[in-house]
């Protein structure tokens, strides 16, 4: 598990930074999108939350009820989250943003969510995909 949250971590550190202005909106954008699709897993809205999820994803999933069970079967802390907060983001080639989610899962585990939001052709960012790291347990 170590491995993979310091792989997360040197990705995240690696990637170059956007001019500050236009990367500070997108990242509010983005951050909002998450937001949006965590409540409306909260609130069992599988529209909601189909909506969200990019064209890639939803060609994957085609029906919204399938999407909703992947989420709740291989996802638990992002469908039933006990709390979450924004941690560091980065921009992406081809408009693309990497944004940290800190997860307090529904057992009680601690998570980090990659996000991989993409801007679409509208200008609205979609979920692209989310990659989930257990945290470690603290040392003692």
């Amino acid at each position: 598990m170590r491995i993979k949250t310091a792989f997360i971590g040197l990705l995240l550190a690696a990637l170059p930074f956007a001019p500050l202005p236009a990367l500070a909106d997108d990242v509010e954008e983005a951050q909002a999108v998450i937001e949006s699709q965590i409540t409306a897993f909260l609130n069992d809205d599988a529209d909601a939350a189909y909506f969200h999820a990019a064209p890639e994803i939803q060609t994957m999933f085609v029906d919204k009820d399938r999407f909703f069970q992947m989420v709740q079967s291989s996802y638990a802390p992002v469908y039933r989250p006990n709390n979450f907060a924004f941690g560091r983001s980065r921009p992406l080639a081809g408009d693309r943003i990497a944004q940290e989610v800190l997860i307090a899962g529904p057992d009680g585990d601690d998570w980090t969510a990659l996000y991989i939001l993409k801007k679409q052709e509208d200008g609205v960012f979609k979920i692209n995909g989310v990659q989930m790291v257990k945290s470690a347990a603290p040392q003692t």
